[in-house]
């Protein structure tokens, strides 16, 4: 079995995969800072608590947008789980080209993405990530990745509203039965999803039109996507799952048997 670990501004996502199946998935909170024992412990207990055996994972590899974090957990992986990681930087094998402008500004976790649905459901493809940021990358049929949008992601739209607006209240985001709204909460709730909804129809069409290759599959991932990708025709696939299926297809890319550390 391998771990797959995607460090993001929200969350840390770890998968457990034996072959191409998901055997275990949980989340862990990033803001918080943490020593490399404190990861450590959080991983075991959680991986223990999910009836993985430790001694069955034999690698390890992490994509990260979070800088700060990586010391500590990179050390903690080597400390608990006595395996030297694989990481997702530039020059990592993972079958998508960036032909953008500057390819090391575009992030891991997109990268990953991109990888994933090109490899999954082939290209050209457009990838839709709802996560802190809301992001849309375009793959072209020859697993390039070739442009890609970031809009601030719904999390982010609904706290600048809470916070900066001193009579909004902080609201759970879900879609109100109307958008008709007729109070506070299902008015904030309306704008936020709707305003989302809209947001994703007019890039994605504009998007396609614009790249002018033809038929473009649309494929959506991230913890909110599941709310759009039910209310708008532009998406054709949401897979939750996305980024974690990616880093262990990159993982099968690198050819590595096993990244344990040998005792001396």
């Amino acid at each position: 079995m391998i771990i797959t670990i995607d460090v993001g501004n929200t969350n840390i996502t770890v998968g457990v995969f034996k072959g191409d199946d998901i055997v275990s998935s949980f989340r862990i909170t990033t803001k918080m800072p943490r020593t490399s024992d404190e990861y450590g412990m959080i991983l075991t207990n959680l991986l223990e608590k999910n009836n993985i055996c430790l001694e069955e994972i034999v690698d390890a590899i992490i994509a990260s947008v979070v800088p700060n974090v990586m010391h500590s957990l990179e050390g903690a992986i080597i400390k608990y789980l006595k395996i030297r990681p694989i990481i997702i930087e530039p020059g990592t094998k993972t079958g998508i080209r960036v032909v953008t402008e500057n390819p090391r500004q575009i992030g891991a976790d997109r990268i990953v993405d991109a990888a994933a649905a090109y490899e999954l459901y082939g290209g050209p493809v457009l990838v839709l990530d709802f996560g802190t940021a809301t992001t849309y990358d375009l793959v072209d049929k020859d697993g390039a990745f070739v442009a890609g949008v970031t809009a601030p992601g719904i999390r982010i739209s609904a706290r600048a509203l809470w916070e900066d607006a001193a009579k909004l209240p902080e609201i759970e985001i879900r879609k109100p039965q109307s958008i008709l709204a007729k109070e506070t909460i299902s008015s904030m709730q309306a704008g936020l999803v709707y305003g989302q909804i809209g947001q994703t129809e007019y890039i994605v069409g504009h998007m396609i039109r614009e790249a002018d290759m033809g038929p473009i599959r649309v494929v959506a991932t991230g913890g909110l996507g599941r709310i759009i990708a039910g209310e708008t025709d532009v998406i054709d696939i949401y897979d939750p799952n996305l980024t974690l299926k990616g880093m262990n297809l990159i993982y099968k890319k690198q050819n590595r048997k096993s990244g344990k550390i040998r005792q001396s």
